[in-house]
């Protein structure tokens, strides 16, 4: 039977028209960070396939996978995935920034 494998995904989310302030009153750019959590999965998914995500909303968010990158030092694989919609909602957004397994993280 297929062993499942855990995988971080970077997801990145598109700008709201209303930005998000970081902790110091700054308007986040989406452009240049990613919601990150561990996953598992059973195979690792080909670019341009979806995934589904989850979070403690119970709301299941569809995101498409960019690429897949093995990290070395880490010894696991990043699945960087994009927001399948064109637009996220207040609501949407608000069920990845208050889940707790999910980290907001700048791109290094």
């Amino acid at each position: 039977c297929a062993m499942s494998r855990e995988v971080e995904v970077s997801l990145r989310v598109p700008n709201m028209k209303v930005r998000v302030l970081d902790e110091n009153g700054y308007p986040i750019d989406h452009a240049n960070v990613r919601f990150r959590k561990m996953i598992q999965v059973p195979s690792i998914p080909k670019p341009d396939e979806t995934l589904e995500l989850t979070t403690r909303s119970g709301r299941p968010m569809q995101a498409r996978v960019v690429r897949a990158d093995w990290h070395e030092s880490r010894e696991l694989f990043v699945l960087s995935c994009q927001y399948a919609e064109r637009s996220i909602t207040a609501e949407e957004y608000g069920a990845l920034a208050e889940d707790p397994e999910w980290e907001l993280k700048p791109l290094i």
